[in-house]
């Protein structure tokens, strides 16, 4: 193994290992969906394996995180008009706060495959920063609840809700706006919420009628991914999906490093993955493809520096470069997970996929689920993952299909689950679960 390779497979297994009582945001500690969690049952339901169960009023898609004793997650009324950030104990389940963050006088539209409440939070210790798209975004006091700073100037037209999570970068708190009328991403000091850089997507949508106004309201301008930082030629780049396009940014200034357009595919909500040296991520909707992307060579990181992802290659090596892509079995909501030399998918029709990483050979395909929008997880080689029926599964993340539980709860689930030293927190369209052994 290179050095290089062994040094960043040593700092991700430290990062899990240290953060293995953890789940500070949207995929777990690394934003790839691996936990360091020992011993999870491969089985449960609504009493089997279940150490506590609490009732989550109204209606949210975000899924809890947890830093130290404490779970955070968020909630809305259906209407949209009243917006909760809730505290439970990790240990017995009780709810410890509930707070109404946010009023919302006219919320936007939505459809019932989204809601009011669907980014994540993001925690660290003794802040944790909470974000209802153009509704609002706060920074609370994870000790006393107090709210120390707000945005709600940060606007778009979601036009079908909000879905992608704050993350952390440093002192910077990136979030992105991926909306109807208005598409950009925002990085905020999040020491005091001010703006640190804001840029723009440079993409052309080419969705413009004979009226000169974008087809489908904007409808296809959409997106509701999370970015990812990653580590490329030992230099950190944000990682950012948006409709029709994958970005590389600067995350300290916000500059454009790269572009790969994906016409016409758009309203991608998988968070992407760097792994082997490449970028994996979902086109999204319109039967998008699935690619696994080589970044361009650090020399030639600049704006404009644009990969065609419908041709095969490019004859230049300065741009990005296609390795593979896949056309079937392709996710358009839930993110993929890179397990050693596999990627293993979930698609939104509950087939569940095995990856060659490097190559793009598909090993095997199973319908495992039915209608799936929450991002599966992985921790000891295994994979869960849950439809919107309240079905959860088990599977081995291996060069074989093998099908190790299979389980149910009442009302659905489109919150990605997440898993922290022994325990498996589910959050169905009721409640929150601690499932355990």
């Amino acid at each position: 193994m290179k050095l290089a390779s062994l040094l960043s497979a040593l700092v991700c297994t430290t990062t899990l290992a240290f953060a293995a009582d953890n789940w500070p945001q949207f995929r777990g500690p690394t934003g790839d969906g691996q936990s360091a969690a020992k011993g999870l049952p491969v089985t449960w339901g609504e009493t089997e394996n279940v150490k506590w169960k609490t009732p989550i009023h109204d209606k949210g898609w975000s899924s809890p995180v947890i830093w130290g004793d404490q779970i955070w997650l968020t909630t809305a009324t259906s209407n949209g008009t009243a917006l909760f950030v809730l505290t439970l104990d990790k240990n017995t389940g009780k709810v410890t706060g509930d707070v109404k963050l946010f009023d919302a006088q006219q919320p936007e539209l939505w459809m019932k495959y989204n809601s009011y409440a669907s980014p994540t939070p993001v925690i660290e210790e003794g802040r944790v920063y909470v974000s209802f798209g153009e509704a609002g975004t706060a920074c609370l006091d994870t000790k006393t609840g107090a709210k120390l700073w707000e945005r709600r100037d940060l606007k778009c037209n979601h036009y079908r809700g909000a879905g992608s999570s704050p993350i952390l970068h440093g002192n910077l708190l990136v979030l992105q706006f991926d909306g109807a009328d208005d598409q950009f991403i925002v990085a905020l000091d999040k020491r005091t919420g001010k703006d640190a850089w804001r840029v723009k997507r440079s993409t052309d949508y080419r969705d413009l009628g004979p009226d000169g106004k974008p087809k489908a309201e904007g409808d296809l301008r959409k997106g509701y991914a999370t970015p990812q930082i990653a580590t490329i030629e030992g230099k950190p780049v944000l990682l950012s999906n948006g409709a029709k396009a994958h970005y590389g940014y600067d995350p300290l200034t916000g500059k454009e490093l790269w572009q790969v357009e994906n016409q016409p595919f758009h309203s991608t909500g998988a968070r992407p993955i760097f792994a082997h040296g490449l970028i994996y991520f979902s086109a999204g909707f319109s039967k998008g493809h699935f690619y696994a992307i080589k970044p361009p060579p650090a020399s030639a990181w600049k704006a404009g520096n644009i990969l065609d992802a419908s041709k095969d290659s490019d004859p230049d090596p300065t741009k990005p470069q296609l390795a593979w892509k896949l056309i079937k079995g392709v996710p358009e909501t839930p993110s993929p997970i890179v397990q050693g030399d596999l990627v293993m998918l979930v698609d939104n029709g509950g087939f569940a996929s095995a990856v060659e990483a490097k190559t793009g050979k598909v090993l095997w395909s199973e319908r495992v689920l039915k209608a799936v929008y929450a991002s599966p997880i992985s921790a000891e080689g295994n994979v869960y993952a849950f439809d919107r029926e309240g079905k959860g599964v088990v599977f081995a993340a291996g060069r074989e299909f093998k099908l190790l539980g299979e389980s149910k709860l009442d009302g659905s689930i489109e919150a990605a689950p997440i898993a922290a030293g022994k325990a498996l927190y589910v959050r169905t369209s009721k409640a929150l679960f601690r499932i355990e052994k």
